[in-house]
């Protein structure tokens, strides 16, 4: 079982950004990390997980290093108990508001894994993104990380921005191999509703060829790509834990947990959530929904879908996609040979 924890205060809103994050909130931070308490034992009371049954724990945002380490210590004291022994404890943090202080207090309460919303380290392009750390703090902060002993180290970056070319990228690579880091997230950047780059839908601009540049040059620097954006020496449990369709807690206002094939979502607002953490929405999903979301999972990533999943016409294009060189055929499991192609894949073989 995997534990997803959402902490919705940020030191600032990026252009991009469409998580439940807020930049004015941070008043209600500690009756949040209460409310997060609340809701956990109700989930340990409803689903009765056996001891060390959870194998890994993620903190997501928003911005987690804007909540002081000893608001999260009795979320870990009620924790520990169901921690399975050499859990993945992930964290995710801002360079400007991951100090020393906060990296030390956090590595105290267990956290192994910090990853780092770099995004670039050109300084236009970060302002562009509106980040509010520099490529210097950036630098500083997996530094200070490493230096505090964290055991795995992560960073984020963004390509697909107008104005992005190969100098640009080869760039934030060269800073990012500079790092004492395991892993690399690569994100495209997509325009969502309601954020401020939905009035400038052109600022994004993925060219395909200058992705696979970039996905090649990643790569050669010794990060197998385990996934359509992720790649690394070390390959994220907890990520690996979605795309194998482990059952998961989420816990805190506009997360999203998913047990025995029944989505659930508690209030996705900050007071509403405080208020009531035990509210729940459900989402059932049925046989054929939960199907599509195992060939999306699997042919975006290493976990691959099993040849059982599939029905006979659907088993006789995956054959014909193997013959094409563009599926591999191993152990009784299709694997993507392009994950750029993975959703046109995945629609060919649902026909």
């Amino acid at each position: 079982m995997l534990l997803y924890v959402h902490i919705p205060f940020c030191d600032s809103k990026c252009h991009y950004c469409s998580f439940n994050s807020y930049v004015d909130k941070f008043g209600l931070r500690r009756d949040y990390m209460a409310a997060l308490l609340r809701q956990l034992e109700g989930e340990l009371a409803r689903l009765n997980p056996a001891p060390q049954s959870i194998e890994t724990l993620f903190f997501g945002g928003g911005t987690p290093s804007t909540v002081a380490p000893e608001l999260y210590a009795p979320l870990f004291e009620r924790l520990y108990p169901f921690l399975k022994p050499g859990a993945e404890i992930t964290s995710e943090a801002n360079p400007n508001s991951a100090t020393p202080e906060w990296l030390a207090g956090m590595k105290a309460l267990g956290v192994n894994r910090i990853s780092f919303g770099v995004q670039s380290f050109d300084p236009e392009k970060l302002k562009r993104l509106g980040r509010a750390h520099t490529p210097d703090q950036a630098l500083a902060a997996v530094t200070a990380a490493h230096s505090a002993g964290y055991e795995h180290l992560s960073i984020d970056l963004i390509y697909g921005v107008a104005g992005d070319t190969k100098a640009v990228l080869e760039h934030d690579l060269e800073q990012a191999f500079t790092l004492p880091i395991d892993h690399l997230s690569a994100y495209a950047l997509t325009i969502e509703e309601g954020t401020p780059f939905s009035a400038t839908p052109e600022v994004a601009d993925e060219k395909l060829p200058l992705t696979a540049w970039l996905f090649g040059q990643i790569k050669a620097h010794g990060f197998e790509q385990y996934e359509i954006s992720n790649f690394g020496r070390y390959r994220s449990r907890h990520n690996l834990g979605y795309w194998e369709y482990k059952p998961y807690i989420g816990l805190g206002a506009g997360a999203v947990g998913c047990i025995d094939s029944v989505r659930y979502y508690p209030h996705r607002d900050v007071e509403a959530y405080i208020a009531d953490p035990l509210f729940r929405t459900t989402e059932p999903l049925d046989a054929e929904a939960v199907k599509t979301e195992h060939l999306f999972l699997g042919l975006r990533s290493v976990v691959g879908v099993p040849e059982t999943l599939l029905e006979p016409e659907e088993l006789q294009r995956a054959r014909w996609l193997e013959e094409e060189g563009k599926l591999r055929f191993e152990g009784g499991r299709f694997y993507n040979t392009d994950y750029l192609l993975s959703d046109e894949i995945v629609l060919y073989l649902q026909g």
